[in-house]
Order: structure tokens, then C-alpha cells, then sequence
């Protein structure tokens, strides 16, 4: 039996039968389109033999998606209803038995998951999507790829080059694990309720050697904290506190780091943070 998709008039059913009333603090606008879930894991190329961690899920649009390509699925989910009624909808819409696991938990909280998942795909709110990005990349070295669908300005500043405008704190720890795309744009009308704001898709590789181990990570994005703190300053100025207390001493320590004092935090790459980073150790 081939796994079908929910259509908005069974999801609108399914969240009244819930009691759910999408709200903007658990970011639950929910998807309604079956073209656009399918262009996500499209463009995410989930295969069968992929194992797919998916982070709320929600009433399971996306999920049953994902479910289609013959992969094994763990969806993590906060909504204690919605948890609990995800496995009952995917049995109806055809989907094997085994072939999806529910993670009743706050993803920001989940330290391990069952399945060993390989890739990552989620639509992700706004408060939350970077934190909850970050503690996946951090907590499962596993994930070698994903996709994910933010708001837009989310998005953009995950995938922004150093030098832009909205390069910053995110787009340099997010740089860390490897490089970040903007893979697609997705229309408002595809959601229910419809937001007043736009949403993109954004991808990842995971680099095939990690840039450094625990330690060095840590110390990077202490400098990276230190660096963007207070926009526009001068990284002698900007790095004192973490490099020495003294803006000379910071100086000599970006110089020995092959860095130029007054340069800004928004000029420089992941490596070049990393290299100041390592002068901490």
C-alpha cells in the first residue's frame, strides 16, 4: 500500500479533532500543500536509505513526505497531543509498520535519538530554529545533511557569506559543521494559517573532517560571541575581553593569528575565527 499525503481539508479536521489552534508561540503554522512538502524532500534527497530525524513534525504533512521515499523516520515532537496522534494518522495514510519512531520531547532537550539518523529535515519556527539547529549539529555528528524550512530572515543569515549584511554569530557556527545553502523559496499560501512572512529553504553538508574537537569548537564561538557583541567594532577592541583584557594585548594575539586588529568580525571566515581560537588553548 503506497503512503498517501494529508490534504488541508483532513488537516484543518485533524487539528480540530486535537483541539489545536495553531499558535505563534510554538511556531505552528502547518503546511497544507502536498507539492511543497514533496519539493523539501526533493530537494533534501531523502532516499530509502536514508534515516530521517524530523524535528516537530507537527500533524505530519511533511512527515508522511518523507515516509513516502521508503525512509525510516524519527520525528521529535514538543505538542504532547500531536506526539501522540502522529503514528495513529501515518497507519492510515498507509505507512509500514516500524517505519516511523516518535520522540515525545523538546528538541532543544533530546540528547540522544533511536535510528542513528543521517540526514535532518524540518520546519522549524522562527524562535527557535537556530538553537534547535545548533544542538542537533553539535549533539549528532551523524547528520550529514539536511534541509530545513525557516523564515527567511533566518535562512538568509544561516547562508550568509562573510562581509554581507546580515553575516553574523549564526552564520559563522553554523560554518563550523560546514557549508550552508539557500536552496528555495516557499510561498505563504502553502500554510495554514498564513504568515505574514516569508519563508526560504535553506541546506546542508556536514564536512567530511570536523574542523576541530570539542575544545576548539567551544573556544570558537566564544571569540565569535566576543566578536559580534557590539557590531562594527574593531576586533582589538571587540576580542579584548577573551584575548588578555587590553586591546594591545588582543592586538598581538590577532597578529600572531595571521589576523588583521582592525578588521571586524563581520570580514572574517570560520577559519579565520578558528585561528584565534586556537591561540586560547
Amino acid at each position: 500500500m503506497p503512503v498517501t499525503l494529508l490534504g488541508a481539508a483532513e488537516i484543518r479536521a485533524l487539528a480540530a479533532d486535537l483541539d489545536v489552534t495553531p499558535t505563534k508561540k510554538l511556531g505552528q503554522n502547518f503546511v497544507v500543500d502536498a507539492n511543497t512538502v514533496r519539493k523539501i524532500v526533493h530537494v533534501a534527497e531523502v532516499t530509502a536509505a536514508d534515516r530521517v530525524v524530523e524535528v516537530g513534525p507537527g500533524l505530519g504533512s511533511l512527515t508522511l513526505a518523507i515516509l513516502e521515499t521508503g525512509a525510516a523516520v524519527t520525528a521529535v515532537e514538543i505538542d504532547h497531543r500531536l506526539a501522540e496522534r502522529l503514528p495513529a494518522t501515518a497507519a492510515s495514510h498507509g505507512v509500514a509498520a516500524g517505519a516511523l519512531t516518535v520522540v515525545d520531547a523538546d528538541a532543544l532537550r533530546v540528547t540522544a535519538l533511536p535510528g542513528d539518523p543521517n540526514v535532518l529535515v524540518a520546519n522549524l519556527p522562527y524562535n527557535v530554529s537556530v538553537p534547535v539547529l545548533l544542538h542537533f549539529m553539535e549533539t549528532f555528528p551523524g547528520l550529514e545533511r539536511g534541509v530545513v524550512m525557516v523564515q527567511a530572515e533566518v535562512g538568509e543569515r544561516l547562508a550568509a557569506p562573510p562581509g554581507s549584511k546580515v553575516y553574523g554569530a549564526p552564520s559563522v557556527k553554523a560554518a563550523w559543521y560546514g557549508p550552508w545553502r539557500l536552496a528555495g523559496t516557499v510561498s505563504r499560501q502553502v500554510f495554514w494559517p498564513v504568515p505574514n512572512v516569508d519563508s526560504v529553504l535553506v541546506g546542508f553538508r556536514r564536512d567530511l573532517e570536523p574542523r576541530g574537537d570539542e575544545a576548539l569548537r567551544r573556544a570558537t564561538f566564544q571569540v565569535v560571541d566576543a566578536a559580534f557583541q557590539q557590531r562594527r567594532k574593531m576586533l582589538r577592541q571587540a576580542l579584548a575581553p577573551v584575548l588578555g583584557g587590553s586591546s594591545s594585548t588582543a592586538s598581538a594575539v590577532l597578529e600572531a593569528a595571521g589576523v588583521d586588529p582592525t578588521a571586524r568580525g563581520e570580514q572574517l571566515t570560520i577559519a579565520d575565527f578558528v585561528a584565534i581560537a586556537r591561540t586560547l588553548r
